[in-house]
This record gives C-alpha cells, structure tokens and sequence, in this order.
C-alpha cells in the first residue's frame, strides 16, 4: 500500500515486454541458444572424431613404414651396418610425402600448384602398397626358402676326401663320435660317468675332436647366414617388383587410355542405325595429378575415333572449376555428330556438383540430370549419381524415362554401375556407366566386385545390358596395376532384318 490508498505496482524495467509476448519471446530466444549450442556440439564433435581419426591414420602409417624398415633394411644388414639410417629416412621421407599428397587432396587449395608435393607423394603410395604386399608374401616364403637351404645342406654335408661315417657312428680315424648332448670341451671317445662315479676330468688342452677332418662349422653360424641371405633375397624380389610395377603402371597412365571396342546388339535399334559408334569416356579425375596435357591427349584419342556420339560417365576432375578451369579446356575440343553429352559422378559433389554441370555446358557438353532426348534412332536418357541423394538430390528414373516410347530402343548414362536394378525395372536396353576404374590397382579389382554388379565389360542383366568402362584417368596414385584404363567404343547393332 500507498500513501493516499493506492496499491504497489510492479513495473517492468525499460525495453522488456510483459503479458504472453515476453513469454515466446523468452521461448523462441531459448531455442535460438539450444540450437547454437547443438550445432557448436555437433561441430565440436566432427573435429574430435577428426582429429582421431587422422591420429589413428597416421599410427597405422607410422607401424607400417616401420613394418618394412624391419624387414626390408633391418632383416637384411648387420648389426651397425651403416645402411639402417638411410633406409629409414627414405622410408620416413616416403611416409611423410605420401600423407601430404593426400593431405593436397582434401584440403582447398589449387592442386595445380601442388604437383611437385603430390607426384612424389602418390607415387610413394603405390609403391608402399605392393611393398607391403611383397613383405607379407615374404612372410610365407621366406621360412620355406630357409627350410629348404637347411635339407639341402644337411644331405650334402660329408667328411673331407668324399668318406662317409659308418653307420656304428665311430668316424674313419678311429676317434669314438661325441655322443649326443656332450659338454663342449670333453674329451672325444670318452665314456659318459655311470651313477655314483666321478666322470673323468676334463684335459686342459683343446679338444682332440674338434681337428677330426671334415667337421662341419657351428650350426648356430650357419643358420644366422642362411637366414640373412633368405632376407637379402626376399627383399630384393620384393624391391625390384615393387618398382617394376608401379613404373609400368605409372607409364600405362600417362601414355594415355587405350582404345577398347566393343559391339553390342540392340534389338529394338533400326536397321538404319545399326554401326552407330558412341564413345564412352570417363573418370579422367584432372587435378592433383593429371593436368591440362594428359585432358588434350585424351581428347584426341577420343576424336581420331570418330564416333558419333561421345558419352562423358562423370568425375572429371577431383576439384573446384576455379582451381581447374584451365585443365578442363580441352575438353571443348570434342567433336561428334550427334553431340556430346555429360553426367555428373560422385566427385563432382565433393566440391560444387552444380560448378560442374555449369563448367560441362561452358564445354558444349549437353547436361542430362534426369532427363532424356529424343535422337534420330534411339532415345538417350541420363540420371544423377546417388552421391547426390545426400543434399536431396540424385538419380530420378521417373523424371528421366517416364512417358518415353518404349518401342524405341534407350540408352541410359549413369556414372555408377550399382543403379543398374532401376535400368531393369525401366525398360532400359543399354547402360554405360565408369566409377569403378577397374580397380586401377591389383588387389583392387577383387575388392571393387563387393559394392559393384560389374567392375568392368559387358554383362546382361536380364534384358538390360550393362557396359562398364574402366576409365580414362586414375584417381590418387597416377597408376594402374592389371586395370589399364580406355576410352570405349561401342558400335551398337541392329538385330532388325538379321
């Protein structure tokens, strides 16, 4: 109460509200805290999960290097040897390189400006690759080889002069054999102690049995240099394998994709068509590693083709189109009748899918994300790739090949061979896809056949035939091992009036 009567009344300070607006206005501020502390804890989380994960990366690198420093250079020299400490400088060196080419990689910088870092560092990694296969082969082969050296030379081990023990195990001067589990040092034909007895006492001098002629060296010694030469032989086979490999696959890449041809019949395809040529091209990955001549060479592999269709299956390059504009350049260069056309692959959406499908129509590449045209004797259709599916995007059969004459035969594009299912379902009779690269490097192609239906080739699937091109480039290590990459060309035929 008040003077006069009045009651006290509470007022609210300047600037805030009262009644229910104050109240949501409070609720919505709350929120707006909880959801920037969630977010700061969802991204504190992803650089923790990071951060270990890199650590963890680099411990399994780290005890791998370390791994073939053991056998490769400390298996295979002395104890001191001078040897050891440049062995593991270059394998610590190789490490290094390998971690910072991939490093390039991820990271958003110009790759361009990078290639002196990541060609080492690539290289290295393939070569750590069969390394390390090459040691754990060693691991089996290596016990055999002594094994064997040890029979070969327990069968030719013989006294000097070519004569041999009699089998009573007294030897051909007379002095009684050292029987079985002798003291080094006692005297040679003399008789073990019986119980209860001293034992004769030991000479001073040498013992008489060891000038017997044609006694072989120390066993102990002869192992120790049997399992060196076993080292030194295993590792060179490894080393020299190794790099036979990784140097004929480096050339295989940059001499360019071979030329692969292939027919495929289309019954629904007119006769008129029928020798109709569509250049499937792929995966060329420009970046890091390949660069503007490696895009011109296959551009004119492409050309000197002359097909009538060019196909381009995705990942053209591992990058942004700023970083990479010159590089792709040449690909403006292709020429065909009826046209070239794109679809998108899962590296495109590593940096901005949509750059990209803008950079292919800069190139006078006809965009086909879920869509389709209508040529003269077929219908060319093409889907996103289900990378997309992660931003709400992706392939879309029904947008592409809804409404469609069926009579007529259809071409799908699809960068990856898995969407071949949704090809059945939709009536497709031909899919050209990449992604797989063959497995660009051997044991690869045995692991590619676990998410893939084909790795590379032609195969059906019941009406659809599906052809998997291993593609142009190569993504990380500029090197391939029994996947040599290509360009296709499928002439497609007419089983009308066959």
């Amino acid at each position: 109460m008040v003077a006069g009567g009045g009651t006290w009344a509470r007022v609210p300070p300047a600037g805030r509200g009262t009644g229910a607006g104050a109240t949501a206005g409070r609720a919505a501020k709350g929120r707006f805290i909880s959801r920037t502390i969630n977010r700061s804890g969802e991204a504190s989380s992803v650089v923790v999960v990071s951060v270990l994960t890199g650590l963890a990366v680099a411990w399994l690198i780290a005890g791998l290097h370390w791994y073939l420093w053991r056998r490769l250079v400390r298996d295979t020299t002395r104890d001191g040897s001078r040897w050891r400490i440049p062995g593991g400088i270059v394998l610590g060196t190789g490490a290094i390189a390998m971690c910072s080419a991939f490093a390039v990689m991820f990271a958003e910088v110009d790759r361009a400006d990078w290639r002196w870092l990541t060609w080492p560092g690539f290289l290295w990694a393939a070569l750590f690759l069969y390394l390390l296969l090459g040691v754990l082969a060693g691991e089996v082969v290596r016990p055999l080889l002594l094994r064997g050296l040890v029979r070969r030379d327990a069968g030719t081990a013989a006294p000097a002069g070519g004569s041999e023990t009699p089998a009573s195990g007294v030897v051909e001067s007379g002095v009684t054999a050292q029987p079985v589990g002798a003291a080094v040092g006692e005297a040679s034909g003399a008789s073990a102690p019986r119980p209860g007895l001293p034992g004769p006492a030991a000479p001073a001098g040498p013992d008489p049995g060891a000038a017997v002629s044609g006694a072989p060296p120390p066993p102990v010694s002869r192992t120790l240099s049997r399992r060196l030469l076993v080292s030194r032989l295993a590792a060179g086979a490894t080393v020299i394998a190794a790099g036979a490999i990784v140097g004929t696959g480096t050339y295989g890449v940059l001499n360019g994709p071979m030329v692969r041809r292939v027919t495929v019949p289309l019954a629904k395809l007119p006769a008129q068509a029928h020798g109709l040529r569509i250049a499937l091209v792929s995966d060329l990955h420009l970046g890091p590693a390949l660069g503007r001549a490696f895009c011109e060479q296959v551009v004119r592999t492409v050309n000197d083709t002359r097909p009538d269709l060019i196909a381009v299956v995705g990942d053209l390059a591992d990058g942004t189109v700023d970083d990479l504009r010159a590089e792709t350049e040449p690909l403006a260069g292709l020429t065909a009748p009826l046209g070239a056309y794109y679809v998108p692959g899962n590296h495109e959406y590593f940096s901005d899918a949509d750059a990209w499908l803008a950079r292919a129509g800069e190139l006078g590449m006809k965009v086909l994300l879920n869509d389709r045209v209508s040529l003269p004797d077929f219908d060319l259709a093409g889907v996103d790739d289900p990378r997309g599916t992660g931003i709400g995007r992706g392939p879309d059969f029904a947008a592409a090949l809804d409404g469609r004459d069926t009579r007529r035969a259809c071409v799908l594009l699809a960068h990856q061979p898995v969407v071949v299912h949704e090809s059945v379902g939709y009536g497709v009779d031909l899919q050209l896809s990449g992604h797989t690269h063959g497995g660009q490097l051997w044991p690869g192609p045995l692991i590619a056949r676990l998410p893939n239906p084909t790795v590379a080739g032609l195969e059906l699937y019941g009406a659809t035939a599906l052809y998997v091109t291993r593609g142009a480039g190569a993504w990380g290590p500029p090197v391939r091992a029994a996947a040599p990459s290509d360009i296709t060309v499928l002439e497609l035929a007419s089983l009308q009036g066959v």
